[in-house]
């Protein structure tokens, strides 16, 4: 039987990048105490005020059928969010619901570029980048990221790979899986790029909220790229929610437009209940998302304290987001081999670099989502192993 391309696109993408994690579920589930640092997902609780507004809507039967673009009071709170950060008349004609930063993504993407086009994003990128370029049959051009420049995108890196096929920058501050948390002014640089060269920029904002060094900085938020931007996002992250899939996507009016008959095709509108409490969750502050954030900024200190002295292994204060890089070139090995040593022999499950792309091959990638003991203790396994295999070196 015959298949369509995109399952051909797609066949590669997925599997092995996760077999890391994937062994340490498998091990845990038999028993094993394994300390888990491989995903991305917040630890603590969602604020009870949001799955309380979640189930009385649930209890008030709001379960019918939802418009394509969502329910008014979501686009509303939505387009309040943007208009208070951008100081921009924001009205929900700039926004859409979406279940998910992750169908956002996909939707985003598809309306912007094809088979010919090209899709520039930085290496290291997150894990569904490549599957959601791939699948809209344009070409994904990568765009090194370099370790010794913290990782954050070169304005001239980026230029240097336009070509007349280049349709779309996808961005990603702070970044998964680096942390690198972009400056203004390398925005601006970014900015300047694309304008100059008729470029869209898909920023994916899903760690907004949780920058420790730089404040956050959104091209949206620049007037000389509003037209060309459109920001991903969720309350995933932000509010400790990821298995609600409450997202969104903003830009101009005529990208909405244009891009809805797309998402009504998928989706035809999200669940009513969850929709209420998303309006909820941006139209009020709650002090479990502080503490959330606070939690993360304290956790992000750890790691390069822990390992400061270590043999082999390096580590930078991550800039935001809820993971860590670890350089761990210094014990011989790459970042894959490192992890499947450090899961066999020390019982810690982390990713390896490479699932994220080639120029973090020789790094792990340690999620934070553990509390402040066991990645101490997840710190000092590591160093454990760093000391035998750069003993064995010495040797």
């Amino acid at each position: 039987m015959r298949f369509a391309s995109v399952t051909d696109r797609l066949a590669d993408l997925g599997a092995a990048k996760w077999a890391v994690h994937r062994e340490a579920r498998r091990r845990v589930l038999a028993g094993h105490d394994i300390i888990e640092l491989a995903i991305g997902e917040p630890d603590t609780p969602a604020p009870q005020a949001l799955i309380d507004a979640a189930n009385a809507s649930l209890q008030a039967r709001r379960t019918k059928y939802s418009g394509g673009r969502g329910e008014s009071s979501v686009l509303e709170a939505i387009a309040a969010k943007y208009a208070r950060r951008t100081g921009r008349a924001i009205t929900t004609d700039n926004a859409a619901y979406m279940p998910g930063t992750q169908t956002a993504l996909y939707t985003v993407i598809s309306a912007l570029a094809e088979a010919g086009n090209e899709v520039l994003v930085g290496d290291p990128l997150y894990a569904t980048y490549e599957g959601v370029i791939r699948a809209s049959g344009a070409d994904m051009v990568l765009v090194p990221l370099d370790p010794a420049k913290g990782f954050h995108l070169q304005a001239e890196d980026l230029e240097a790979r336009i070509t007349p096929r280049s349709r779309v920058l996808l961005l990603n501050s702070p970044h998964n899986p680096t942390g690198a948390t972009l400056t203004h002014d390398e925005i601006a640089a970014i900015v300047d790029v694309c304008v100059r060269h008729d470029l869209w920029i898909v920023s994916d904002e899903v760690y907004e909220t949780m920058a420790y060094g730089s404040p956050f900085v959104s091209p949206f938020d620049m007037a000389e790229a509003a037209e060309r931007t459109v920001v991903v996002s969720s309350i995933s992250k932000s509010h400790m929610l990821p298995g609600m899939r409450a997202g969104w996507c903003v830009g101009p009016v005529d990208f909405i437009e244009r891009m809805l008959p797309l998402s009504e095709m998928m989706l035809f509108g999200g669940q009513p209940f969850i929709q209420d409490m998303a309006a909820f969750a941006l139209s009020a502050e709650f002090d479990e998302c502080a503490a959330m954030v606070e939690s993360f900024r304290r956790r992000a200190e750890i790691l390069p304290e822990a390992l400061a002295n270590a043999p082999g292994l390096r580590c930078s204060k991550p800039e935001g987001g809820m993971f860590a890089m670890v350089d761990v070139t210094g014990t011989g090995l790459d970042g894959e081999n490192f992890a499947w040593r450090l899961l066999n022999e020390e019982s810690v499950a982390v990713m390896p670099g490479s699932s994220f792309g080639q120029q973090a091959a020789g790094h792990i990638r340690v999620s934070l989502s553990a509390d402040a003991d066991q990645l101490r203790e997840a710190a000092a396994r590591m160093v454990r192993l760093a000391i035998r295999l750069t003993q064995g070196k010495a040797a």
